[in-house]
């Protein structure tokens, strides 16, 4: 449960679609992002636009605002969890990193052909379903919410129907008892 967590923390939403980054990637497969790109290079006819874009300069600058600081990762291997550290990096990167959708990743398993990269690619599908689910019940919620509202509207209609209606019954009655308590006037007939 918690390398599904962490590849969650690593899906990010571009262009409306979630992606994952090509160093992100790169570090949960266990190799270097060059060798994922070269990778990925040539097998690039597995991997149209819809599965896999760079990122544009604007892009690349909002979404390095939103990086976690977190400086160690807990990923599951197997049986054992190990503590991967990402390598510290002089100079930064040199080109803008590739994102992948969740079918690029799923290509990247027929690309990357390590035991590892197996085990990952499982995960990290795992956790797009995860994501899916979520969003499907914030969607059902959203729904459930716009129903309550719309409902809430309605009985605030019916609620001052009532209320107008009590007022006029109030009104009728203030009149009935002005009418029956009025000081009569005219002629006062004796009955003897």
């Amino acid at each position: 449960m918690e390398i599904i967590k962490s590849i969650q923390s690593r899906i990010y939403e571009i262009r409306g679609e979630r992606v994952m980054l090509d160093f992100d990637l790169a570090l949960l497969y266990g190799v270097e992002t060059k060798v994922l790109n070269l990778a990925v290079k040539r097998n690039i006819q597995r991997f149209p636009k819809d599965f896999m874009f760079q990122l544009t300069k604007e892009e690349w600058n909002n979404l390095r605002f939103q990086f976690e600081t977190s400086s160690v990762q807990v990923l599951s291997t197997s049986n054992e969890i190990e503590v991967l550290k990402p390598k510290q990096q002089h100079g930064g990167n040199r080109y803008l990193p590739y994102a992948f959708t969740e079918q690029g990743v799923a290509m990247l398993s027929g690309v990357l052909r390590s035991d590892r990269a197996i085990e990952m690619n499982i995960a990290i599908m795992r956790a797009f379903v995860d994501i899916r689910k979520i969003l499907m019940k914030q969607s059902n919620i959203n729904e459930q919410l716009a129903e309550i509202k719309e409902r809430i509207g309605e009985h605030d209609v019916q609620l001052n129907e009532l209320y107008d209606a009590m007022d006029n019954l109030l009104d009728e009655k203030i009149a009935q008892l002005k009418w029956k308590d009025r000081e009569k006037i005219g002629f006062k007939i004796d009955k003897k």
